[in-house]
């Protein structure tokens, strides 16, 4: 089966703007994460750093995260600086969407629910502000599914009217420039996406690491 090159899709459509720098609303989840991106887009397009992340649990570790992104682009320099623009805090909104999927394994359909939850606002708040593309951050984790989110993304493109500009960010050594950037700042890096229920799958795989080397 033929997969689709997103990497490929991404570049095309930066080639269709050779002169300019297009308004990008990117939905990013973390400072980690976004340094891995952020490089490269910010030399094509004008950026607006959007962190919305509902599933993010508790307060506290959604403030750390949203702080250290500030950070982040405070001190790394890049072609044309990003704003950032922190979300609402509205955790019951994750809640209401991982109802029914709470035994659902890491990187399955709760997952995906919370993908399209994070996406959907994207795509509003890209609608509302005029801007030209909306994506995410998402795909840099090899932990993500590249192929859902751009699938859902195409999906929220048509209903919002925005074009979702397509990506694969792990790709290009993209996820390694990630892990390097996190090492340079030092960055908080974290081992789980946010949720309760990643968090407790981390501490879980943590264990079995820790009683296998006993």
């Amino acid at each position: 089966m033929n997969k689709t090159n997103w990497r490929l899709k991404m570049l095309e459509e930066i080639d269709k703007h050779p002169d300019t720098h297009p308004r990008l609303l990117l939905h990013v989840c973390c400072a980690p994460c976004s340094s891995g991106c952020l490089e490269e887009l910010c030399a094509h397009f004008d950026v607006t750093c959007f962190y919305f992340n509902p599933n993010i649990s508790p307060r506290e570790e959604f403030d750390r995260r949203a702080c250290e992104l500030e950070r982040l682009t405070r001190e790394m320099p890049l072609g044309l600086p990003p704003r950032v623009e922190i979300g609402s805090y509205e955790p019951e909104r994750f809640e209401e969407i991982a109802r029914g999927l709470e035994d659902v394994p890491e990187g399955g359909e709760r997952c995906f629910a919370c993908y399209r939850l994070r996406l959907e606002e994207t795509a509003r708040h890209a609608r509302e502000g005029g801007y030209d593309y909306f994506t995410t951050t998402l795909s840099i984790s090899p932990l993500k599914n590249a192929d859902k989110l751009n699938l859902i993304g195409g999906e929220l493109a048509e209903t919002y009217g925005v074009p979702y500009l397509f990506s694969d960010f792990k790709k290009a050594d993209g996820y390694l420039r990630s892990i390097q950037r996190s090492k340079e700042y030092h960055l908080y890096r974290q081992d789980w996406c946010g949720c309760i229920y990643s968090k407790k799958e981390s501490e879980r795989r943590r264990a079995e690491k820790e009683h296998a080397q006993a």
